[in-house]
């Protein structure tokens, strides 16, 4: 189930507050019944928006957006967990180790909880597989799709989890270094985050923002040139 992946970048400098409820029982109905009852509220323009938890990751995780947001995901499928559990979790590894920087792809790299200490994040490979302790054969990894498949879970009433720059647009070259790692080089920027696609509609994309709002309005050529740049990366999850 999981992608193969080269990854092109890394991640945002920081990714904070309250968590949202977990759904009530028999999500997947209830949220089906959410989303149908708004599309068929809202303006014309708008094609799909679903209504899915909205978590912050501060003040606890200030680089902890990539979990935070998988617990959108998962309390949006009914899962009973929280940023904080899956922040304990995730696989994790040294910033700089023997000389060498620590890889996304093996788990988040450096601290999670401070931008007073060195770290990063973690690709979605180490996510995914969280997410299958939660979701056994559920998790759908659709890293490296193009994003009229994310627009295809998000209109089936799932919404994704993704990694795109913080800036939500394309992240000039000037903002990236090349780190070496256990895997070889690596070329990376901190300009980087995870948000939850939640919807979309002909130029704008909706997301559950772990550092903003629920259905933050975003521009959706930028976001998806920003998505493609860090590899299209993307997960959900199956009924």
């Amino acid at each position: 189930m999981r992608k193969a992946f080269i990854p092109l970048i890394i991640m945002l400098a920081g990714c904070s507050g309250a968590e949202s409820p977990p759904p009530e029982s028999d999500p997947a109905s209830k949220n089906k019944q959410q989303t149908e009852a708004q599309n068929s509220n809202e303006n014309s323009e708008a094609k799909v928006k679903l209504d899915a938890p909205h978590i912050s990751q501060l003040p606890e995780l200030e680089r902890g957006c990539e979990v935070t947001t998988l617990a959108m995901l998962l309390q949006h499928a009914g899962q009973d967990v929280g940023k904080m559990e899956l922040s304990k979790e995730i696989d994790r590894v040294p910033f700089e180790k023997d000389g060498l920087r620590g890889h996304p792809g093996d788990g988040f790299v450096g601290n999670m909880k401070t931008m007073d200490k060195p770290g990063l994040g973690v690709y979605h490979g180490p996510v995914a597989e969280l997410g299958e302790a939660y979701l056994p054969g559920k998790i759908q990894d659709l890293t490296g799709e193009e994003f009229n498949e994310v627009e295809k879970h998000v209109k089936d009433g799932r919404p994704v989890w993704v990694l795109v720059p913080s800036t939500f647009a394309v992240v000039p070259e000037k903002h990236w270094e090349t780190w070496d790692t256990k895997k070889g080089k690596e070329k990376i920027t901190y300009k980087w985050h995870s948000v939850l696609v939640t919807g979309f509609d002909n130029n704008n994309v909706y997301v559950n923002d772990p550092l903003g709002d629920k259905n933050d309005k975003l521009s959706k050529k930028e976001f998806i040139a920003g998505w493609e740049q860090f590899g299209k990366q993307a997960i959900t999850y199956k009924l």
